[in-house]
């Protein structure tokens, strides 16, 4: 019959642990982007760094090789058709429908969200 010592595991020396190792109760935070970069423009101040060497803060990117992306005014969805009338951008005949029965002024609010409104003086 077994005995509670005979079955002791804790007791056993089990190579796999580490006795170097001291379990730490801090808890790692990330850092968002601005600390990020942040961080990196005072690592770039301390350093001699030349204008030529690419960094966080000297990359151009080129214009993209993919034609742009138009959203839908209403729904936020990508918006591959254009409202002739308003100039308003819509998803699917459905919110189209909504378009045509948008009053007058209505139109040009949603235009200027996007910064395509007509201002008449």
């Amino acid at each position: 019959m077994l005995t509670p010592d005979d079955v002791d595991f804790a007791a056993e020396e089990k190579p796999f642990k580490s006795s170097q190792w001291q379990q730490t109760n801090r808890k790692y935070r990330y850092k968002n982007m601005k600390a990020v970069l942040a961080d990196e423009q005072r690592r770039l101040a301390s350093l001699d760094v030349s204008p030529e060497k690419v960094t966080y803060f000297s990359v151009d990117a080129p214009p993209s090789l993919r034609p742009r992306r138009w959203w839908c005014d209403i729904t936020g969805l990508e918006g591959k058709y254009k409202s002739t009338r308003s100039g308003l951008r819509f998803y699917n005949a459905e919110v189209y429908d909504i378009i045509k029965d948008l009053a007058p002024g209505v139109d040009q609010r949603y235009l200027e969200l996007r910064n395509a409104n007509v201002v008449l003086r």
